[in-house]
């Protein structure tokens, strides 16, 4: 008789956020599980806006507990963590935490003497994708351990200024609100300019002259882009408007001339009415545009105008490019001032969401609406934890086949939807719920489910009858979605179908499917 070799027969699948079999209480109270080093450093990345207060830890806690991480596997597990910092700042789209990661990760090998896995300076050019990091980076270094900037992170900035300085980068993020302006980088990473970028030597002249030398800098001639601007900024003020703002061809030369809609205003030493901003408009990147919103409509933009931002804006693959979080269109749809911008934020916000999988069978979805999820994602975000949590479970639910969508908190109600509706209009339903009774939410809608997925922070209160996904046949797959990244989980996961995600990222989606199909999933740089 066939013992293992039947039809019925699965195989072991395990995923990379581990617990380690530690218990230790949840912020609740509830019984909760330590994970592994990697995976806490993970979670906590993926959650961290850096120096941002959660509703159980303080920016500053949360910090040093990254900090730490980063420093101990940095020396422990180093290609590991290099790919976690590269993923971080590019497919993961988290600029702060991966450069104050790399930051950590120089200071804890130098520190340590060691020599094995990949090169410092590799580490800190692979973080700096921006024209501004080079001195985001700096400025972070030099605060906490001085003015001494160790050669490996002087190297690895010297090769992110050769692949970014350029004539417009100049223009945008050159200025005097810097403490490092390009050319206190230029002189303290002694940048050799790019063999194949002939021009670059002269740029780099005038950025160190534009420093040191503001009145008597003189733009390269052979750059189009200085050029440009410096014909703009010689004309008199008074007669700016009437030049550019009433020409024809006024928004090509101010695009020709690199000038922003923030330089804008500073430019016209005026206000920015209807005429500027159409001028400017066609300039500007998409999550530019949706940020100012509300100053078009103040200034009374044009119908067609707003219909050419309105078809940017939520353009699939603009969207898909700027890959910006769903929460980010969430927050200017409940800001845009008239409803022109309502549809095209909607159809943005599911465009965000397009790789969110479409799952086969009867899947029960629990979404915390807990007191702790109400805190601000950040010191300057109007949104919270709450409500991302609502958007994600929402967008599961309208893709699934048959799901079940349950928001809980001290108790538990299921969320009323249609396939066909906007996940905007369900997240109206949801509300604050109160305390984090998650194990009773479970045991009160589990009903024979294929699937269970809980977006929650997993600070779960205590429950007689043990944790949450305790209440799941073991044969059932428990997914959970970590929006927080405390340090305790809500239950075991990486093996015996019980996982744990970070992040509302496109490799997050992708692992439910991967693990549904038999196969082990791997961290998101790892995967074959």
């Amino acid at each position: 008789m066939a013992r293992f070799n039947t039809r019925a027969t699965t195989a072991r699948t395990t995923s990379p956020v581990a617990s380690t079999g530690v218990l230790a209480p949840t912020h609740e109270g509830g019984r909760g599980h330590l994970r592994d080093a990697r995976s806490e450093l993970f979670l906590l990345a993926v959650a961290n806006f850096v120096s941002q207060q959660s509703f159980y830890e303080s920016g500053a806690d949360r910090d040093d507990r990254f900090a730490t991480l980063v420093r101990g596997l940095a020396v422990e597990d180093p290609e590991w963590t290099a790919g976690l910092l590269g993923w971080l700042r590019g497919e993961g789209g988290l600029r702060t935490a991966s450069l104050v990661g790399a930051a950590e990760y120089v200071k804890a090998r130098l520190d340590a003497g060691a020599a094995d896995g990949p090169a410092n300076r590799a580490v800190i050019a692979s973080v700096l994708l921006r024209p501004d990091e080079p001195g985001e980076l700096l400025g972070y270094w030099t605060s906490r351990y001085g003015r001494n900037v160790p050669k490996p992170v002087k190297r690895g900035i010297a090769d992110a200024v050769r692949r970014l300085y350029s004539g417009r980068a100049l223009l945008k993020y050159d200025t005097a609100s810097k403490g490092y302006r390009f050319g206190d980088i230029l002189n303290l990473v002694h940048a050799a300019p790019d063999p194949a970028k002939p021009w670059q030597g002269e740029l780099f002249r005038y950025a160190l002259d534009r420093r040191h030398h503001p009145d008597t800098a003189v733009p390269p001639p052979g750059n189009s882009v200085l050029s440009a601007h410096r014909a703009l900024m010689a004309l008199p003020v008074k007669e700016r408007r009437r030049a550019v703002l009433h020409a024809p061809d006024g928004a090509e030369r101010l695009a020709a001339a690199g000038l922003t809609w923030e330089a804008l205003a500073g430019w016209l030493q005026g206000p920015m009415d209807k005429r500027a901003w159409e001028a400017v408009i066609p300039s500007m990147g998409p999550m530019a545009l949706v940020r100012n919103l509300r100053n078009f409509d103040a200034a009374g933009v044009s119908d067609e105008v707003a219909a050419r931002v309105a078809a940017k804006i939520s353009d699939p693959e603009v969207v898909a490019a700027s890959r910006q979080f769903p929460f980010r269109y969430l927050a200017a749809h409940r800001h845009a001032p008239s409803l022109r911008w309502s549809y095209p934020l909607e159809r943005a916000l599911g465009h965000s969401l397009a790789n969110v999988p479409a799952l086969g069978g009867r899947t029960l979805i629990l979404v915390d609406r807990s007191g702790s999820m109400w805190a601000p994602l950040s010191d300057r975000s109007r949104l919270n934890r709450a409500d991302a949590a609502a958007i994600f479970g929402t967008a599961l639910a309208v893709r699934a086949d048959d799901a079940d969508l349950v928001q809980f908190g001290s108790h538990s109600a299921p969320v009323a939807y249609r396939t066909e509706e906007s996940v905007l209009k369900v997240l109206a339903r949801f509300g604050d719920l109160g305390g984090t009774r998650t194990t009773e939410a479970v045991r009160r809608h589990y009903r024979g489910h294929d699937r269970v997925l809980i977006v929650t922070d997993e600070q779960s209160a205590h429950h007689r009858d043990g944790g949450p996904t305790e209440q799941i046949p073991a044969q059932v797959p428990v997914y959970t979605w970590n929006l927080a990244g405390y340090r305790t989980g809500h239950g075991p996961s990486g093996t015996a179908h019980r996982h744990v995600f970070g992040g509302l990222t496109d490799a997050a989606f992708r692992m439910v499917p991967l693990l549904e199909a038999g196969r082990s999933a791997d961290w998101p740089w790892q995967r074959g």
